[in-house]
C-alpha cells in the first residue's frame, strides 16, 4: 500500500495531443513543484500507468485513438484506480460531456482556454484529496491489523502495547503461544506496524519435508540437485524489504538452524548450489508452541539461535486466561460467519455465554471461531455440557457475582462509574463483567 511519502514522488500525467498546450501545462505544474510526465495519446499514458504509480491525470477529452473519457473509464476499472483523480480538459462543445464524466467519477474539468493558475489550483486540490485517501487507507490498514487481536483484557492490552512499541522497529521477534492463539495474526500486525514496504511471507516449518527445507528457505541454483532445472528464489529473498514469518520454528532441522543463525547475523544467504552471498533486508518473526529454552537445554534446539531470537519475545496468552475477551471475540466471529453464509445473526443468552467462558478452550481462539460458525448455522456448539451445571461451584459463584453487581448498580442508580467505586473494581473490569452476565444497566436508572 502507498504511503503519503510515496505519493510525494508520484508524477502527474499530462495527456494532450496539442504539443503547445501539453508543454504549457507541464511547465505550469513543474513550476508549482509537481513532477510531471507528458503523453500525446491515451494509449501510451495507460501503458505507463501499469508500470508505475501516478498521483493524478490531466487529460484532454478529444485525443487521437482512445479519447479522454475512455481513458477515465480504463483508469477507474484498474485495482485502486478509482482513487486516482482525473481532470479533463474540454473544448467549448465538450462541457456537457465533461459534466457527465464527472458524474461517472472524474475529479474536475477545465474548459479551454484556461489560465495556468486554474490548472495548478485544480491539480493541487486533486493531490490534496489523493493524499488524504492514501493516508486514510494506511491508517485504516494499520488499525485493522493491530485490532485483529481482538479483546480488551489486561493480557491482550499488553500485547497491543508491544505491537505499538516493537512494531515500528526492525527487531526480530519470537512469539510463543499455544496452538490457535493467533500467532500469525500477531506477526501480520507487527509487519503492518513496521511500515516495511516488502511482502509478508509466511512459512510453516512443520509442513515441509526435510529434503526440501533448505531449498524453500534459501532457494537454489539450476542444477543444484536432480530436477532443479531453473534457479528458484527462496523465502528469504522473496521477503526482501519485508517480513519472513517462520511458524513452528522448533520443528526446523538442527542442520538448517545453523544456516538460519548465520543469515540472521549477517543478513545474507546463499542459494543451494551457489557460493555467492545474497544480501537481504528481512525482518524475521518466529513462532513456537514449545518452550525453546527447555528444548535448547535438551539439545533439541540450538542454544545460540534461541538466544539470538529471544531478544524480543511476545507471549500470546491462551484463551482460558482471558475469558473476559470471549464475548467480543464470539460476536466478531458470529458476524463474520453470518455474512459469509448469508444468515441472520442469532441471539445467545447469558447462560450460553457463561458456559462458553467457563470452557477450557484447548484449541484457543481457533476453536472459539469454529464454535461461533456452528452457532451461526444453528448447529450444536459441540462443547461438553457441564455436569450438574446449575449447582456447580462456578455457576454459583457467577450467580453471586451477578447479584453483587446488580445490587451495586441499584445503589448507584445505574451509574457504572459509581458502581465500580462501590465494588472496588476498575471501571473497565465492571464493563466486562456486565457484558459477560448480560446485565441491562438501564433497568437500574
Amino acid at each position: 500500500m502507498s504511503t503519503s511519502a510515496d505519493y510525494v514522488a508520484q508524477p502527474v500525467y499530462v495527456v494532450e495531443d496539442d504539443a503547445a498546450v501539453r508543454l504549457g501545462c507541464a511547465q505550469a505544474l513543474s513550476l508549482a513543484g509537481m513532477p510531471v510526465r507528458e503523453f500525446e495519446d491515451a494509449e501510451s499514458a495507460f501503458a505507463a500507468l501499469t508500470l508505475e504509480p501516478v498521483a493524478a491525470i490531466v487529460s484532454d477529452i478529444r485525443l487521437p485513438g482512445i479519447d479522454g473519457l475512455t481513458l477515465l473509464d480504463s483508469v477507474r476499472a484498474r485495482p485502486g484506480g478509482a482513487d486516482i483523480p482525473v481532470i479533463l480538459i474540454t473544448g467549448h462543445g465538450d462541457v456537457a460531456m465533461a459534466v457527465a464524466a464527472m458524474r461517472a467519477g472524474a475529479y474536475d474539468f477545465i474548459e479551454k482556454p484556461f489560465h495556468s493558475d486554474r490548472l495548478v489550483d485544480a491539480v493541487g486540490r486533486a493531490l490534496e484529496r489523493r493524499k488524504l485517501v492514501i493516508d486514510n487507507q494506511a491508517l485504516r490498514a494499520q488499525l485493522n491489523a493491530q485490532r485483529t487481536l481482538l479483546g480488551r483484557s489486561a493480557l491482550i492490552e499488553r500485547v497491543h502495547a508491544l505491537i505499538d512499541t516493537i512494531g515500528p522497529t526492525d527487531a526480530d521477534v519470537l512469539i510463543t503461544g499455544e496452538t490457535g492463539t493467533g500467532k500469525e495474526v500477531l506477526a501480520r500486525a507487527l509487519h503492518t506496524a513496521s511500515r516495511r514496504k516488502g511482502p509478508f511471507v509466511a512459512l510453516n516449518c512443520a509442513a515441509l519435508p526435510e529434503t526440501v527445507f533448505e531449498s524453500e528457505i534459501f532457494g537454489h541454483e539450476a542444477g543444484a540437485f536432480t530436477n532443479a532445472q531453473h534457479r528458484r528464489i527462496g523465502k528469504f529473498e522473496y521477503a526482501n524489504k519485508g517480513t519472513l514469518f517462520l511458524d513452528e520454528l522448533e520443528t526446523m532441522p538442527l542442520g538448517l538452524q545453523a544456516k538460519l543463525l548465520r543469515a540472521l547475523q549477517e543478513r545474507s544467504i546463499e542459494r543451494l548450489g551457489s557460493n555467492t552471498p545474497v544480501c537481504v533486508d528481512v525482518r524475521v518473526i518466529a513462532a513456537v508452541k514449545q518452550d525453546l529454552k527447555q528444548l535448547a537445554d535438551q539439545q533439541q534446539f540450538r542454544a545460540d539461535l534461541y538466544y539470538r531470537l529471544n531478544v524480543v519475545s511476545i507471549e500470546l496468552p491462551p484463551l482460558r486466561q482471558r475469558a473476559d475477551d470471549i464475548p467480543e471475540l464470539f460476536a466478531h466471529f458470529v458476524r463474520g460467519a453470518c455474512a459469509r453464509y448469508d444468515r441472520p445473526e442469532p441471539v445467545w443468552n447469558p447462560a450460553d455465554m457463561m458456559r462458553w467462558q467457563l470452557h477450557d478452550w484447548p484449541g484457543n481462539v481457533r476453536e472459539l471461531k469454529n464454535v461461533a460458525e456452528r452457532f451461526c448455522l444453528g448447529l450444536d456448539d459441540g462443547l461438553p455440557q457441564p455436569a450438574d451445571g446449575a449447582d456447580s461451584l462456578a455457576a454459583r459463584m457467577a450467580r453471586a457475582e451477578c447479584a453483587f453487581i446488580e445490587e451495586a448498580l441499584r445503589s448507584a442508580g445505574g451509574q457504572i462509574v459509581r458502581a465500580a467505586e462501590l465494588l472496588g473494581v476498575p471501571r473497565k473490569t465492571l464493563y466486562d463483567k456486565i457484558t459477560r452476565h448480560g446485565i441491562e444497566t438501564r433497568a437500574f436508572r
